[in-house]
């Protein structure tokens, strides 16, 4: 029995090797080819990163026109709160915190715009939008 075991072993193992190597081969299962498939090129990360530049830039535009309108500068001087300071502060926002503020300025100009808010309501969320601008710039 011991023979035909070593046997079996011998044929078990040829054929271990025969697939390994065939699959090396076969497009797709070698590890060379399944590595490249995650690789990204540099003209991606370029890409990638410029617009995740413009889209801050864009960000950063949006809520520094919100904040600049006279009925922010108003909500601002009531509030006693220095604008030079918060426009200072915009930038220092995360992507991620810039682009949610962005957002609720967009939101609350359009609504502000079709009469579904009123000016009372949009002085509250200035005010909302710029305590936030300073706890998470000062913070």
């Amino acid at each position: 029995m011991t023979g035909s075991s070593n046997l079996r072993t011998f044929f078990r193992s040829l054929l271990l090797v025969a697939l390994l190597s065939l699959f090396s081969f076969v497009p797709g299962f070698s590890p060379a080819a399944h590595a490249q498939d995650h690789l990204v090129s540099p003209q991606a990360l370029q890409q990638q990163a410029q617009a995740a530049t413009a889209t801050r830039q864009q960000d950063i535009q949006t809520l520094t026109k919100f904040l600049s309108t006279s009925i922010a500068q108003r909500a601002m001087k009531t509030a006693r709160v220095d604008p030079v300071q918060v426009r200072n502060a915009i930038p220092t926002l995360s992507s991620q915190d810039l682009a949610s503020l962005a957002t609720r300025a967009t939101r609350a100009q359009q609504q502000f715009s079709a009469g579904f808010i009123t000016t009372g309501m949009l002085l509250v969320i200035i005010i909302a939008i710029v305590v936030a601008v300073i706890l998470i710039a000062f913070h």
